[in-house]
C-alpha cells in the first residue's frame, strides 16, 4: 500500500515538475520573444505604417471636404442662374433647400459692415496733379432748346424722341445730348448761389426735398478737408420752410444760408411733381448744378457722413486710377429683380415698373449673371464717388434721361445705361459692407408717398384717374414706343430676400 501511495506522489510531483519547468521555458521563450530585436523592429515598422495611414486618411478627408464645399458653392452659384424652377430655388432664402444648405453652412454670410482700406491721414494723401484724359468723348455739350421750351409747360429733362434717346447712345468724340435744366424747367438757383459754387474744385453734396430728411452733420472732417471741400445741401422750399423751424439756421455776411458744416442751395420751381423724382437732379446731376467741380461725393439726405472724405477720394479713386464709383446692392445684382423689389414694396406704380422693364427687355437688357463683366447691374445709389470727366458726365447726362423718361427708381436705369456703354464707360463697384461703414443711416422723418404707388394696373390710370399721372416727368411711359412689346415677356424673378 505504502509503495502505491509513494509511486503515485512521485509520479504527481514529477508532473508538477515538468508542467513548471515548461512554464517557465514558455515564459522565458515569451520574455525572450517580446524584447528581441526582431519583434521590436516588426512592432515600431507597424506603428509607423499605422501614424501614416491615419494622416493619410485625415489628409484625403480633408480634401474630398473641401472638393465637396466648392463643388456644392459652385452648383449653387450656376443654380442661381438656371432658368429651371428647381435649381432656381436654391436662390429662394424662404425655400426650405436654401434654409438645409444654409444649416449646414453652405451659405456664405454677407457683411453688414467691413473694415476700408482708407490712407491713415488725409495731410499725407497726395491730390493729383492733373485732370483724367477724355480719350473716347472729348467735348460734352447740352441741349438747350427744343419743343418743349416753346410750350406753355416746359419741361426740365426736355421734349426727348424714342429717336434722340437711341442717337444718345452712340459714343463720338463730339456729342451733344439732353442732360435737364431746359430754360423755364424748374430747379433754378439764386445768382448768390451760383456765384458761391464758383469755386468749389471738391463737392461733398446731399440733398433734403418735400422735409422727409433732417440734415446731419459729418463726423472725422479733417481741417485739410474742411478748407478743400464744399459741403452743399440742396433743398426745395418745403425743406427750407422746414429747417427754419426745426434747425439751426445762420446766415452769413453775403446771405448765404447755413446748417452746421452745410452751405444751403435751394432750388427754386421744382422741376417734376413727384419729390423722389426732384431728388434725382442733384444727385445724378452734380456736374450740371456746380460745374467747376472736378470731384464730387454725393450721399442721400438720410445718411451721416464718418469717414473723412479726402480719404474717400483717394481710397475709392486715386488708389486705383478709378473715376467713377459705387456700392453695390446689398440684396439684388439683377435689374428684373430690383424691380419686382420696386412693385412689392409699393416704390411705383406697379404697372408702369412693369412697363419700364418690357422697354429694356425689348431693347436686349439680359438679365445680371456671372457671364457679365459687371459685378452687378443694381447700385445702392445713396453714395456716388466721382471725377467729373467727359464720360462720366455723359453717363451721369444719359442716367438721368432714363429717370426723367420713364420711372423715377434710378436703380433700374443705372445697369441699363452702363450696359448701353458696352464698356465704355469704366466703374469701380465696391462692397456693400464697405459702403455701410462709411456712413451712418438714419430714418426718414416720415416716409413719402404718393397715390401713384398705390395703382395696380393702367385701367386705373385712365378717366378720372388721369390726375394721377405725373404732369412733368415719366412721358416716355405714355408715348407710342417704336417696337412691340405687347409681345414681351419679362424674365421670371426668383425671390432672393425678403428685406429687398
Amino acid at each position: 500500500m505504502m509503495s502505491d501511495f509513494q509511486r503515485s506522489l512521485s509520479v504527481r510531483l514529477s508532473r508538477r515538475g515538468e508542467r513548471s519547468t515548461q512554464n517557465a521555458q514558455s515564459k522565458k521563450d515569451a520574455e525572450a520573444g517580446f524584447f528581441s530585436p526582431t519583434r521590436l523592429h516588426t512592432d515600431f515598422t507597424m506603428n509607423k505604417l499605422w501614424k501614416a495611414g491615419f494622416l493619410r486618411l485625415l489628409l484625403v478627408g480633408g480634401i474630398v471636404w473641401m472638393l465637396l464645399i466648392l463643388v456644392a458653392l459652385l452648383f449653387h452659384v450656376w443654380s442661381c442662374q438656371s432658368s429651371l424652377s428647381f435649381f432656381s430655388a436654391i436662390c429662394n432664402k424662404e425655400g426650405r433647400l436654401y434654409l438645409m444648405l444654409d444649416t449646414i453652412g453652405f451659405v456664405a454670410k454677407p457683411q453688414h459692415r467691413c473694415p476700408i482700406p482708407v490712407a491713415y491721414d488725409p495731410d499725407q494723401v497726395l491730390l493729383p496733379s492733373g485732370k483724367t484724359a477724355d480719350t473716347i468723348v472729348r467735348n460734352l455739350t447740352y441741349i438747350t432748346e427744343d419743343e418743349s421750351s416753346k410750350s406753355q409747360f416746359p419741361l426740365f429733362g426736355g421734349n426727348i424722341s424714342w429717336s434722340e434717346r437711341e442717337e444718345s447712345f452712340k459714343l463720338k468724340p463730339e456729342m451733344k445730348v439732353h442732360c435737364g435744366f431746359m430754360p423755364r424747367g424748374g430747379a433754378e438757383m439764386s445768382s448768390l448761389d451760383k456765384e458761391y459754387v464758383k469755386k468749389c474744385r471738391f463737392v461733398v453734396a446731399t440733398g433734403i426735398f418735400d422735409a422727409y430728411d433732417e440734415p446731419h452733420q459729418p463726423s472725422n472732417i479733417s481741417e485739410r478737408s474742411k478748407s478743400l471741400f464744399c459741403f452743399l445741401m440742396v433743398v426745395d422750399e418745403v425743406s427750407l420752410d422746414f429747417l427754419r423751424k426745426n434747425s439751426t439756421l445762420r446766415k452769413d455776411v453775403k446771405g448765404g444760408k447755413w446748417v452746421g458744416i452745410w452751405r444751403l442751395i435751394l432750388l427754386k420751381t421744382p422741376p417734376y411733381d413727384e419729390p423722389r423724382r426732384n431728388g434725382k437732379v442733384p444727385k445724378i446731376l452734380t456736374h450740371r448744378l456746380f460745374p467747376e467741380a472736378q470731384y464730387s461725393i454725393w450721399i442721400d439726405g438720410k445718411m451721416e457722413l464718418i469717414v473723412d472724405p479726402l480719404l474717400i477720394l483717394e481710397r475709392y479713386l486715386w488708389r486705383g486710377k478709378q473715376t467713377f464709383a459705387i456700392a453695390q446692392h446689398k440684396h439684388h445684382r439683377n435689374i428684373y429683380e430690383e424691380a419686382d423689389a420696386c412693385k412689392r414694396r409699393k416704390r411705383y406704380a406697379r404697372p408702369l415698373v412693369d412697363l419700364h422693364m418690357k422697354i429694356y427687355r425689348y431693347e436686349g437688357l439680359e438679365p445680371w449673371s456671372i457671364k457679365k463683366n459687371t459685378v452687378s447691374d443694381v447700385p445702392e445709389g445713396a453714395v456716388i464717388i466721382r471725377e467729373h470727366t467727359a464720360m462720366n458726365n455723359l453717363f451721369s447726362c444719359l442716367w438721368f434721361n432714363e429717370v426723367h423718361l420713364l420711372t423715377p427708381r434710378d436703380q433700374l436705369s443705372f445697369g441699363y445705361v452702363v450696359d448701353r456703354l458696352k464698356g465704355a464707360f469704366k466703374l469701380f463697384m465696391f462692397q456693400n459692407c464697405e459702403y455701410n461703414s462709411l456712413f451712418e443711416l438714419h430714418p426718414h422723418i416720415r416716409e413719402h408717398s404718393s397715390k401713384i404707388e398705390w395703382v395696380k394696373s393702367l385701367k386705373e390710370l385712365k378717366g378720372k384717374g388721369e390726375s394721377l399721372k405725373e404732369s412733368r416727368g415719366g412721358f416716355g411711359l405714355w408715348t407710342p414706343y417704336p417696337g412691340d412689346l405687347d409681345s414681351v415677356e419679362l424674365p421670371k424673378v426668383v425671390r432672393t430676400s425678403k428685406a429687398g
